[in-house]
């Protein structure tokens, strides 16, 4: 694998490529000519308009083969920008490029400066030079937000609003043909908790899970691929900060499922959360039994605030465990923070579960990477805790974990949370002296 710096570049192979950059951001490509503008509106490949010849945009990930592009194209410029729009992308995680080959092996890896105030970055390109391919990174940050990028590389955009993002019109809202949010925002309202709105992308990862169950013919959390409900969810394009899920069989109605959930008491807490602001419900029926299996997803979205809240409550309570023992709390060393965020990311992406990457990487060469210069290095890592108090809670129950919240030695920390992956939730604490 090459580490790039702005500027490198590197000599691709051949096939499809898959291009990801994971945290709550939205991956977009510009397929270009020599001129550097595209040829057309179809050339811009986002959110809204996924797939171009030679390119496909599918849960934040991009498949580009560079031979199957339109005629005369050149060159395919990677951008992103952040999920929550207009947000400056020095208030989110430090994004980082992955570039693998058709064989699922990463080939590149490149982490770009941080950015200051500008709302988009141009990441990286892929350009041809004579018959072969290579891809360069770039790093370079642009202020004016995706529609003026686009449109100066020749699209014709509608507008910059947040509710298109530029180009084609946003999809409008599912409906509600089953009546659920009349039968659930109710019983929220009741508990002090904000109504939920449907989401299309819940809906796409709900449908899928309760099919699988269905042909399966039982309840269960991962799917006879080896999918996760919670890979489903980030697959669809929901980055997430808090998810909650229903997994039942047997009631015949949404308002039986609801009822259902309302009688139980865990799975009326998770309706009843206020974290949640999105909601989709599914069902599919065994047809060998006739027994209807259901899939209920909540979440709420991961924003910046949203993670710097989660993280900053992470720290908090850790310095209170530090508090009650007699010792210093820890200092917050944005290093460290981006060293651990990348590797909650990278547990996300590549479904591991270590303290070792699966280059071989510690927590010491992450931090390096990062950085910092900190002599002593340790780490923490868990996965599947819904909260901040809860994981917390579990690190303080583990000896091993519990030495390094407690270690006098340690002086700063930094903490990640990404949400995905076969676990659900994936958090890291790295401390420093």
């Amino acid at each position: 694998m090459s580490e790039l710096v702005p500027g490198g570049n590197l000599p691709l192979p051949g096939g499809a490529l898959a291009v990801r950059v994971p945290g709550p951001f939205d991956v977009c490509a510009l397929v270009t000519d020599d001129s550097g503008k595209v040829g057309g509106d179809a050339d811009f490949v986002f959110y809204n308009q996924p797939t171009a010849p030679g390119a496909a945009l599918r849960g934040g990930t991009l498949t580009l083969e560079p031979g199957r592009l339109r005629a005369g194209a050149t060159r395919v410029t990677v951008v992103i920008s952040a999920a929550d729009p207009g947000t400056p992308l020095a208030r989110l995680p430090a994004a980082t490029l992955r570039v693998t080959d058709p064989h699922g092996r990463v080939i590149a890896r490149f982490a770009p400066p941080s950015p200051r105030q500008e709302t988009v970055l141009l990441l990286a390109e892929i350009y041809r030079r004579g018959p072969s391919w290579k891809l360069r990174a770039l790093g370079q940050g642009y202020a004016d937000g995706l529609a003026g990028l686009a449109r100066d590389f020749g699209v014709e955009v509608l507008d910059d609003t947040p509710t298109s993002r530029g180009g084609p019109a946003a999809p409008a809202p599912p409906t509600d043909p089953d009546g659920f949010l009349a039968l659930v925002n109710p019983a929220r309202a009741a508990a002090g908790s904000p109504p939920v709105a449907l989401d299309a992308r819940l809906a796409t990862a709900a449908r899928a899970h309760a099919a699988d169950m269905a042909a399966a013919g039982r309840l269960g959390s991962e799917g006879r691929d080896g999918v996760s409900l919670h890979q489903r969810v980030t697959a669809a394009g929901y980055p997430y900060l808090a998810v909650g899920e229903h997994l039942v069989s047997g009631p015949r109605t949404p308002a039986e499922f609801v009822d259902y959930c309302l009688r139980t008491d865990r799975a009326g807490r998770t309706l009843r959360d206020r974290a949640f602001t999105h909601v989709a419900l599914a069902q599919a029926t065994d047809a060998r039994d006739g027994l209807t299996y259901w899939t209920a997803l909540w979440a709420s979205p991961l924003t910046a605030d949203g993670l710097a809240r989660t993280t900053a409550e992470v720290v908090e309570l850790t310095n209170r465990e530090r508090t009650r023992a007699g010792l210093r709390p820890l200092a917050v060393d944005p290093l460290l923070t981006r060293a651990a965020q990348a590797h909650c990311a990278d547990m996300v992406e590549r479904a591991f579960y270590s303290h070792t990457s699966p280059e071989g990487t510690q927590p010491w060469d992450r931090a390096a990477a990062a950085g910092s210069t900190r002599q002593t290095i340790g780490e923490n890592i868990a996965c599947g805790q819904r909260s901040a108090a809860e994981v917390v809670e579990g690190w303080m129950n583990s000896p091993g974990h519990r030495a390094n919240i407690l270690k006098p030695a340690f002086t700063h920390i930094g903490v990640g949370y990404t949400g995905g992956g076969p676990s659900g939730t994936y958090w890291t604490q790295l401390f420093g002296a």
